[in-house]
């Protein structure tokens, strides 16, 4: 939302001048709107409201058109669907009573297109961008092109075009750079390109634009819209980078800043992914179960906290049914990860190899580092289930150096987990052990279970049958060949692996095996 007026020293500062001293002319309405917007989540509304009726008198419909659309789209945002969209027809009509053809036209299709991409009709969304960045174009307005240009951006990146749509991205954030942009649409860029990355696993340009970020909101230390995405943005790559204290702080924060935000359900579900990865798996519930209320999907995580709680059956049935719904191919891939780990758990080696296939040619596709990595350790994981475990070393250090280039130490480490299953299913005692030495001297600092102090504090001992069942899945035996060796069905040996990952706190294979070694309890190798 432009004003003309150079910027001042803070957004509070310009509010309170401007409302001690009563705005006299359009321009210092918008100005007092821009604050009020930017700074009083308790009133800005009717601030933006009284903006709007006084540019109407003054006969600056234009301008009027400009804080009717700040104010729908921001009450849209905040989930006051009603008022929100009848703003937005009151600023339309502004337009339409004086006839004029100007850059305000361009931000009123804005709601329509974003629609149209929540929906899925991404190819509608990207039509109605275009036309948005030519009217910004035409009229020479900086804020309504760069508008167009991020959603441009985004509907390609949905329709699986990312090397059109990822320099689209890189356009917007240099239009934020220059500073030329207003502060509600820098603070929108910056946040939708983060979100876009993050969902596409661009976590080098996520990584990049949290800082940027950053600094641009300790730049307006008194802007209240930003603060709380930025501090879920900022704790996604804390915790992909092994600063889980740190991530936890910004979580926590960002829990607190947005309350009943929508965007709060992203927070609540970043503090329930890092309970479930420390293993703090009451937590974890309580804070899905919060990002729920709070309108997030709490999945793919609450699958992963089902297999983390030993309930292999409902981890099975929660991941398949998000993978048969996502709604994109970004979507899928982004749940077929899960899908091969739960899988796999549940003994069915031959669906997570169908999903291993499946994410290698969509990582190919997608180009994403963090997907290409993921891939590689899936594949090694499920070579490893089917006995090839030569083959599965080579998948899984391709896996272990793409997400060390990445710096994320925790998913490293679990790879060197699978190595060290590998080197124990070859026979290699000390080529595992050195494996899981180094693996879990990394979870250790992290604060992830890997050996029994991870059990809950009433967990009961390991039975017998299960510690056998635990030797063989050790050496790299698949639930069924595990089956034939003790004269049981595949469905008691993933019981007992059911078991097995309850009493010891654990969430895979792998890091039972990590169990196993530092116990002492699998005996000769094989």
């Amino acid at each position: 939302m432009t004003t003309g007026a150079a910027e001042p020293a803070t957004w509070r500062e310009a509010f309170e001048r401007l409302r001690s001293s009563g705005p006299s002319c359009p321009e210092e309405w918008t100005a007092l709107a821009v604050a009020a917007y930017l700074t009083r989540p308790a009133d800005w509304d009717r601030w933006c409201e009284r903006a709007f009726e006084a540019c109407i008198a003054a006969g600056d419909r234009p301008r009027a058109a400009r804080c009717g659309f700040w104010l729908g789209f921001g009450l849209l945002d905040a989930g006051d669907g009603g008022r929100g969209g009848g703003w937005l027809a009151r600023a339309g009509e502004a337009l339409d009573q004086a006839g004029v053809d100007c850059a305000e036209r361009g931000l009123l299709l804005a709601p329509a297109a974003v629609g149209r991409l929540e929906q899925g009709d991404a190819a509608a969304a990207l039509e109605l961008f275009t036309e948005i960045r030519h009217i910004g174009d035409r009229f020479d307005d900086l804020d309504v092109a760069t508008v167009g240009c991020l959603g441009r951006a985004q509907s390609l990146v949905e329709l699986g075009d990312h090397d059109a749509g990822l320099p689209l991205l890189d356009e917007a954030m240099v239009a934020v750079g220059t500073g030329s942009l207003s502060p509600p649409v820098a603070g929108l860029v910056l946040c939708a390109a983060i979100a876009t990355c993050q969902r596409i696993l661009d976590v080098v340009r996520a990584r990049e634009w949290t800082s940027a970020l950053s600094r641009w909101c300790d730049a307006h230390p008194d802007l209240v819209p930003y603060r709380g995405q930025c501090l879920v943005h900022r704790a996604q790559v804390l915790r992909l980078h092994g600063a889980w204290p740190d991530a936890v702080t910004a979580a926590d924060a960002a829990c607190a800043e947005l309350e009943t935000a929508p965007a709060a359900g992203d927070a609540w579900y970043e503090r329930a992914e890092l309970h479930r990865l420390a293993g703090e798996l009451d937590a974890a519930e309580a804070a899905y179960r919060a990002a729920s209320r709070a309108g997030r999907d709490p999945q793919p995580g609450l699958a992963l906290l089902r297999l983390a709680q030993g309930d292999v059956g409902a981890a099975a049935g929660a991941i398949r049914r998000v993978r048969d719904e996502a709604a994109s191919p970004v979507d899928r891939a982004r749940a077929l990860g899960p899908f091969v780990e739960i899988a796999l758990a549940a003994g069915d080696v031959a669906g997570a190899r169908e999903a291993a296939d499946e994410l290698a040619r969509g990582a190919g596709e997608l180009g994403a580092p963090a997907l290409l990595a993921t891939a590689a350790s899936c594949a090694g994981a499920v070579r490893l289930a089917e006995g090839d475990a030569a083959a599965a070393v080579g998948d899984l250090r391709r896996a272990w150096r793409l997400w060390s280039e990445l710096g994320a130490p925790f998913e490293a480490a679990q790879v060197r987990l699978h190595v060290a299953h590998a080197y124990a299913a070859l026979g290699d005692a000390d080529g595992a052990e050195m494996e899981l030495d180094a693996a879990r001297w990394v979870l250790v600092e992290l604060g992830v279970p890997v050996d029994a102090g991870g059990r809950s504090p009433d967990a009961g001992p390991l039975t017998p049958r299960e510690v056998e069942v635990l030797r063989l899945v050790a050496r790299g035996r698949t639930n069924r060949e595990a089956a034939a060796e003790m004269f049981i069905s595949e469905k008691t040996v993933a019981r007992h692996l059911s078991n097995v990952f309850a009493k010891l706190g654990v969430r895979s294979r792998a890091a039972a095996t990590a169990w196993a070694y530092e116990q002492g309890v699998l005996g000769p190798p094989a």
